[in-house]
């Protein structure tokens, strides 16, 4: 069953642009986030480039809890965590930029949850949706990148950086075939916000992609001022 959008009430910001990169672990959404970066900031934009977890001081530790905690973690108390470090992050570092006007480019956000904890760990889209709706204040990014790709191939990837697993990437394929899965139903409910890429294509052309995309959004922003000014 396709995933309704989440409500977005609440969900504006008054400034700035907030764009969010999610996926698979070893999709590229490193590589295609400093891209972007580097795109804005040669056009003048100051950047804010940030991650979940681990965008924040708290969120650094609660990272090492959720993804290298050699015990054990259930479900819920994982979900929970997240969620503990999305508050703090948004309140904290992503609402102060974007009311700055700032451009936020972040690694992850509450669509990871979903498709994670909500589909890989089971428990539930909408539970886990809500928690991050509700820790965030129900802020939701102006454009979502869905880096896509199939597990087995980002597997290799991942072998090929010769780095130990985290907890999550040393899941079985089962568990990474239900996230891609979720991530292309939330995309399907979200259309207008997400921009789905086949992550097997070069990086280079990826990157053109989500330009072009991101320009078509700071466009009609400038244009709806323009409207705004002349009001």
């Amino acid at each position: 069953m396709t995933p309704e959008a989440p409500e977005a009430s609440g969900a504006g910001h008054p400034a700035g642009l907030f764009i969010t990169f999610e996926g698979g672990d070893g999709v590229g959404k490193t590589t295609q986030s400093a891209l972007l970066e580097e795109w804005l900031a040669a056009r003048g934009r100051t950047v804010v480039r940030t991650r979940e977890p681990g965008g924040s001081e708290v969120g650094v530790l609660i990272r090492d809890i959720v993804l290298h905690h050699r015990g054990e973690v259930t479900p819920r108390a994982e979900a929970l965590l997240y969620a503990a470090d999305r508050a703090h992050h948004i309140e904290t570092v992503v609402r102060p930029a974007l009311e700055r006007g700032d451009v936020v480019i972040q690694d992850r956000y509450l669509d990871s949850s979903v498709a994670y904890q909500g589909a890989g760990r089971v428990l539930g889209r909408e539970e886990v949706r809500d928690l991050s709706l509700w820790a965030t204040g129900h802020l939701l990014p102006d454009l979502t990148v869905l880096l896509d790709l199939d597990p087995s191939a980002a597997r290799k990837r991942l072998d090929a950086d010769d780095k130990p697993f985290d907890r999550l990437e040393s899941e079985q394929s089962a568990f990474h075939d239900s996230v891609r899965t979720e991530y292309l139903a939330l995309a399907d409910a979200e259309p207008d916000r997400f921009l789905v890429l086949d992550a097997s294509r070069v990086a280079a052309d990826l990157a053109t992609d989500i330009q072009g995309r991101v320009q078509s959004i700071l466009d009609a922003d400038a244009a709806d001022g323009a409207v705004g000014s002349a009001d």
